[in-house]
């Protein structure tokens, strides 16, 4: 593992991590070319949560970035991760796993009970995740619900159930 520092992101951060989201996507199986300027608008948003913005330091440089922002399932409140970006020269190093192990604590001080994550049906089960659907979570028009995937964050977390709707700066 490397020497590696978790912190809520900083407006001095935002253009590193502009940068770091961009060259993370470059080569991703799935992307649009635009996870990057979705942070600037999320960042924006009324779904934006300060404290769950988070970067990745090693070595004092921005390496790693995970945004949750706050979606609806229903008339409940979840958070939504994305996007997690890591330097490509960096990855399958646990950066990755890291900024989500620590994303998932300050959610549940935070008091939220559910994250959802549309991705990897190999990589984020290892985390918890599980099919949406088990959840009574529906997927969006367009949104394959094979990889819609949801964590309960809180023990005491009420139920949920519904249709998914995320911040309208998805664009979904």
């Amino acid at each position: 593992m490397l020497p590696l520092q978790i912190r809520q992101e900083t407006p001095a951060d935002q253009a590193a991590v502009y940068a770091l989201v961009q060259e993370a996507f470059a080569q991703a199986e799935h992307r649009d070319g635009t996870e990057q300027d979705l942070v600037v608008a999320l960042r924006q948003s009324a779904a934006f949560v300060p404290q769950l913005s988070l970067i990745a330091e090693v070595n004092g440089e921005v390496a790693g970035h995970i945004l949750f922002t706050e979606a609806h399932v229903g008339v409940s409140t979840v958070l939504a991760l994305a996007p997690l970006s890591v330097r490509p020269a960096l990855q399958l190093q646990g950066l990755g796993s890291a900024l989500i192990l620590e994303g998932h604590r300050i959610a549940q001080q935070l008091g939220y009970g559910y994250a959802v994550v549309l991705g990897s049906k190999t990589y984020y089960p290892r985390f918890g995740y599980r099919p949406a659907a088990q959840f009574g979570i529906t997927a969006p028009n367009g949104i394959p619900a094979s990889h819609l995937m949801a964590i309960q964050l809180r023990a005491d977390a009420a139920p949920i159930c519904g249709p998914l709707f995320y911040a309208k700066e998805f664009g979904i």
